[in-house]
């Protein structure tokens, strides 16, 4: 596989994507960057590695996505990913949540830029992959002008190759993880000033970005965007990511095809004892907006959690859908 740049990512999202959705995601594009959900430092370390770490090889190119904030553990963290095979160390220093603020990681770090620092200090002496940063604009009072300028400039000092900026405030105060991602407001001409500053660091853009004409209008600002819910939940539009952005044929020509791409994989998994539903829940939002989409989502919500359920549940569901399908709707 040939190398990538950083035009395009799929962020991770916790609780929804994992090593399944991922193994999806690459068949509908070769191009697209994707990240692991946040792992601790100490998950990684002390934890099962080959459940939480392993992947299949068909991910390439794929990052682990780190949270911790002691450089030493987040060393051993990052050596670790790099030895089963990651091709990217990423450390979040974006995720709102209280669980990731009570053991200081994730969004919190705002407000410590310089620990965040020596963490990818830390991690750039221990491996060779890049290691990047996903930060917010700031967190509650901040001024988002100061804070993400200072945290941006510690971390490229300190070895950091691309940052990731989810270009709206986490109020770690007063706001739900869910209320973080809708409440406080978007600030994309902030992530431009910061590009415009640091014209030699690759700035990649995130947050609210719903389909690829946003995406490209972005791309005249910065250097990559990054899509979350928008491939996760609508995840055809990833079907237009390789030739609308890198000129190539996309992996599969439709959503059929990329699907039924899928069943070798599945098969694999159901023989080690996964569930099918474990799968096939990431595909509900395969078929937006064309004819037999409800019918597809009623199959495989009906037939494909029943205990002992095969690929032949997705073949079955795959053949409701219309001939609206036949190929990647607008992006």
């Amino acid at each position: 596989m040939k190398s990538q740049d950083y035009r395009f990512s799929v962020a991770p999202m916790m609780d929804w994507t994992d090593r399944h959705c991922r193994v999806f995601h690459r068949r509908l594009s070769r191009r697209a960057r994707l990240y692991t959900e946040m792992l601790t430092t100490g998950a990684v370390v002390h934890g099962d590695r080959a459940r939480l770490l392993g992947f299949d090889a068909s991910e390439h190119l794929v990052a682990l996505q780190l949270g911790g904030s002691d450089p030493r553990e987040l060393a051993a963290a990052a050596r670790i990913g790099e030895d089963f095979g990651y091709d990217e160390i990423n450390l979040n220093v974006g995720c709102p949540s209280d669980r990731v603020k009570d053991g200081r990681f994730g969004a919190c770090l705002m407000a410590e830029p310089a620990l965040v620092a020596e963490g990818v200090a830390a991690m750039k002496r221990a491996v060779r992959v890049p290691v990047t940063v996903k930060c917010r604009i700031g967190i509650d009072d901040q001024d988002p002008e100061l804070a993400l300028d200072t945290l941006a400039r510690g971390v490229i000092e300190a070895g950091a190759d691309v940052l990731i900026v989810h270009a709206r405030k986490a109020w770690l105060n007063g706001l739900s993880p869910k209320e973080n991602r809708d409440i406080p407001p978007l600030d994309y001409e902030r992530v431009y000033r910061l590009k415009a500053a640091m014209p030699h660091v690759p700035i990649i853009i995130n947050g609210g970005i719903a389909s690829l004409d946003e995406a490209k209008r972005h791309l005249a600002y910065v250097d990559g965007v990054m899509l979350g819910r928008a491939a996760y939940q609508e995840p055809w539009r990833l079907l237009s990511v390789d030739p609308d952005l890198f000129d190539e044929a996309a992996p599969y020509t439709t959503m059929q095809e990329a699907l039924e791409a899928m069943i070798p994989y599945i098969e694999e998994e159901l023989a080690r004892g996964k569930r099918l539903h474990a799968i096939t829940r990431h595909f509900v939002g395969a078929f937006f907006g064309v004819s037999g989409a409800r019918a597809f989502r009623r199959h495989l919500a009906e037939h494909g959690t029943r205990p002992g359920a095969g690929a032949d549940v997705l073949r079955e569901a795959i053949a409701l859908i219309g001939s609206r399908a036949a190929a990647p709707m607008a992006a």
